[in-house]
């Protein structure tokens, strides 16, 4: 690899006129050989996301931007609407440990939700920890928390910026007050306490190296138990493989408080090992439980050395058994809730109240069926529409349960469920500034490039005509076993409102069907995933609801990679996208940060196989210069330390030199602002405006 850096001054940007003037972004003469292939890398200054020429790109191409933008008649009308619209109270449903009820509640606008304590779940309660205070813009979020058996104590976790770092802290739920313990370095990690709450256990990498904290590599991860009272120096580190550099490893303590399970995976293969270590013994050595990492298992909960475990092995559709330690052989397992028959993804399984409370995915949606302890169906909770229905946590003696529910149209609504009676009632219901029954949802099925029928969901307005002209909003995902299932979206109704017809394509790679669907769509299958999205285009367009001028496509992080990819590959096909902290250039993404994690999705270039299988559909490796691209807004944050900014600047600097044509190649590029995890309530509003706004004026809405 050469590295000959070619002065060429960075430009100034220019106020948003036609035609429009980009920064100027520096080439440097970098070349990298891949298996024989020389492959260009131009940008790659812009991966250091510390420099002085980076932060000062970021400026001038921000610049352009919201010059751009602000240009954009009605585009302080949809941020108005998009105000008033969120402005509502939103709740979390509430779950109990000893005798209080916690929840966090949203008064409408703030940045940060509270979390609230309360007697009693019917009474608002006390505040017991408020993330907006602790800091000026909103940027610090509370994002994880943990409490004690008899909910005396809090481990809770605060992320800055958007950073998948996370600092734990412990809060005294009656006094209101933090202890002096803290824990630094951790990420991708919950907080588990022994019974008798005197510490808990957690995850953790080494710190960073200076400089390094948002880019630099994380491996080794490492099982730890915090003792109440003592330096992080003085934890203990439970276990660790040194010799699995890039495994997950993540530690719960049974609701009996006997056994620590271990899970482990390696990235985000959906493959997992389970291990013990039985706390009733000190000194007790970590011992394997199911290792061969041969399928997904999940504990649900168990009754002594028996435990009941979700799995797909020998059920790609998941199924619930029951494995007793020291008889892991898949002959001594006890099946509890078979596969089933058809389609169905048995997508969650809780334990409340005596009985399994078991969530099904049925084409990408939800149906919840109950089960005794013998795994017979006694019953099923009637949904009030088609939609997303989850949580249903608590435990064995427990006589209640809190779950949501919601739909396109439909705001996530709480309700209790009467585990005595089998009776569901509204519990919080949010009062949002619209009329449901103006809009329709309806699920269609279409044939991708293969023939393979692909669902997908289509809203809009009661009445609205279909006539090939309906500017249309296609948004899609597509991997890591992730299910797009249908949930109200204040930023999809303000779309709809304005007469947009919005349409979620369930594409393979995703988990809507269980494992068979999300293998058909990785590795060398993962083109299936952008066929998938491009044949939603083309039936859109075949059916009349919309045209290529018409049609935008819209996704984030995977989904950011579906877009770039099918905006290089089918160029002519849209009038406008969207790609969001997308995943652009296939063959450095695995040597930043928790990158590597992804490569069970997508391989590695350090490969030859995998990398030919890459570059034929890497968004920044396929784009060609002299081809007229429609007008495209790039989004990311430049705190992103999960998929790092340098994705979406090298791909935006790539775009703006090949683009023939006269449409913008933009980029939006937050500050103090992650993955999207935590981002404050105003920087989501004006996030949404801005892409609302690019998507009325290049589609031609008229709202």
């Amino acid at each position: 690899m050469r590295i000959l850096p070619m002065v060429i001054a960075l430009g100034t940007a220019l106020s948003a006129q036609t035609p429009l003037s980009y920064p100027v972004t520096r080439k440097a003469d970098v070349v990298e050989d891949f298996f024989g292939t020389k492959v260009a890398d131009p940008y790659r200054w812009l991966e250091d996301d510390n420099s002085a020429e980076t932060k000062a790109w970021v400026e001038a191409q921000n610049k352009v931007t919201f010059g751009y933008l602000e240009q954009i008649p009605g585009r302080a009308k949809i941020q108005a609407r998009l105000t008033k619209l969120w402005d509502f109270e939103k709740f979390s449903a509430p779950f109990k440990r000893g005798k209080r009820y916690f929840y966090s509640y949203n008064t409408g606008l703030q940045n940060q939700s509270v979390l609230f304590v309360s007697d009693d779940p019917k009474a608002k309660g006390r505040v017991l920890l408020d993330p907006n205070t602790l800091s000026q813009d909103g940027t610090v979020a509370l994002s994880g928390i943990s409490l004690t058996l008899d909910g005396r104590l809090m481990a809770y976790s605060v992320s800055v910026a958007g950073s998948d770092w996370q600092t734990w802290k412990v809060h005294d739920v009656a006094t209101g007050q933090d202890l002096p313990d803290e824990i630094r370095w951790s990420k991708a990690s919950g907080a588990s306490w022994l019974k008798d709450g005197s510490g808990f256990f957690y995850s953790r990498y080494e710190a960073p190296k200076e400089g390094g904290a948002l880019t630099g590599v994380n491996n080794n991860h490492q099982l730890c138990f915090h003792r109440l009272g003592t330096p992080q120096s003085a934890d203990e580190l439970v276990y660790q493989r040194t010799d699995q550099p890039e495994w997950y490893l993540g530690g719960s303590v049974t609701d009996d408080g006997r056994w620590l399970v271990i899970s482990c995976g390696k990235g985000t293969n959906p493959e997992s090992s389970l291990f013990l270590k039985d706390l009733s013994q000190p000194g007790a050595a970590v011992e394997p439980l199911l290792d061969k990492m041969d399928a997904a298992y999940g504990i649900v909960d168990n009754e002594g050395d028996l435990f009941y475990v979700s799995t797909n092995q020998g059920a790609p559709r998941n199924r619930l058994v029951a494995i007793r330690r020291g008889q892991t052989e898949p002959s001594q397992w006890k099946e509890i809730i078979p596969q089933a028959k058809g389609k169905d993804v048995l997508e969650s399984v809780s334990l409340v109240g005596g009985r399994f409370i078991a969530t099904w995915m049925r084409d990408a949606h939800s149906a919840v069926e109950f089960y005794d302890l013998k795994g017979r169906k006694t019953g099923d909770l009637a949904l009030p529409a088609l939609g997303t229905a989850g949580g249903f946590g608590g435990r064995r003696e427990d006589t209640e349960t809190f779950y949501t529910f919601g739909s396109f149209a439909y705001p996530g609504t709480i309700y209790r469920l009467d585990l005595k009676t089998g009776k569901s009632s509204v519990f919080r219901e949010p009062k949002v500034a619209f009329k449901p029954a103006d809009f329709e949802v309806k699920q269609v099925f279409y044939p991708s490039k293969d023939g393979t029928k692909i669902p997908m969901f289509l809203v809009h307005k009661k009445g609205l005509k279909l006539a090939g002209q309906n500017p249309t909003l296609l948004y899609g995902y597509g991997g890591f076993n992730v299910s797009l299932t249908p949930w109200f979206s204040v930023s999809t109704m303000v779309w709809l409102e304005m007469g947009g017809v919005y349409a979620l394509a369930n594409l393979r790679g995703g988990g809507e069907y269980g494992l068979e669907w999300y293998d058909a769509g990785r590795k060398e299958k993962k083109q299936n995933v952008f066929d998938d999205f491009i044949s939603a285009a083309e039936w859109l367009i075949a059916q009349k609801v919309t045209s290529t001028p018409k049609l935008a496509i819209n996704g984030g992080s995977n989904g950011g990679l579906l877009i770039g990819a099918c905006l290089t590959q089918r160029p002519d096909l849209f009038g406008a996208a969207v790609p969001e902290v997308g995943v652009m250039d296939m063959l450095r993404f695995h040597k930043f940060t928790l990158g590597w994690g992804w490569k069970s999705d997508y391989g590695s270039s350090e490969t030859k196989e995998d990398f030919e299988t890459l570059m034929r559909y890497s968004p920044l490796h396929t784009i060609k210069p002299g081809v007229t691209y429609p007008p495209t807004l790039v989004t990311t944050g430049d705190h992103d330390d999960r998929v790092v900014p340098a994705h979406s600047h090298k791909f935006t600097a790539t775009l703006q030199a090949a683009q023939a044509g006269p449409a913008p190649i933009l980029t939006r590029i937050e500050t103090s602002a992650g993955h999207g995890a935590g981002k404050p309530t105003a920087k989501q509003i004006a996030e949404r405006a801005d892409v609302l706004a690019f998507l009325v004026k290049h589609l031609g809405l008229k709202p």
